[in-house]
C-alpha cells in the first residue's frame, strides 16, 4: 500500500482528466444520435469502459496502488466483458 504523499495529483492533471470525461460524455451522446445497428452497443460499451477506467485510475488512485489491486481490477473487467459478451450472443441468436 502507498502512503498519502506518494500520489498527490495536481489540479491541472485532475482538470484534464475531468475534461476528457466530459468530452467522452459528449461523444456518448453524439453516437447515440446515429443508428449504426449492432455497432451502437459496442461503441457505448467502449466509451463507458474508457470513462470508468479513467475514474478508477485517477480519481480513485488505482494507478498508484499495488500490482495486486490492478490485477484484481483487470480480472474483474475481463469477467464482466465475458458475461456481457455471452449475454449479447444469447440475445443475437435468440429465435422468436
Amino acid at each position: 500500500m502507498t502512503t498519502a504523499g506518494d500520489h498527490i495529483l495536481t489540479y491541472k492533471k485532475l482538470l484534464s482528466v475531468l475534461s476528457i470525461l466530459f468530452m467522452l460524455t459528449v461523444a456518448t451522446i453524439l453516437t447515440s444520435r446515429f443508428d449504426l445497428g449492432w455497432l451502437n452497443i459496442w461503441i457505448a460499451l467502449l466509451i463507458a469502459s474508457v470513462k470508468s477506467s479513467l475514474v478508477l485510475l485517477y480519481f480513485m488512485h488505482l494507478k498508484y496502488e499495488n500490482k495486486v489491486f490492478i490485477g484484481t481490477f483487470l480480472m474483474t473487467i475481463f469477467f464482466v466483458a465475458v458475461f456481457i459478451g455471452f449475454m449479447l450472443l444469447d440475445v443475437a441468436f435468440r429465435t422468436s
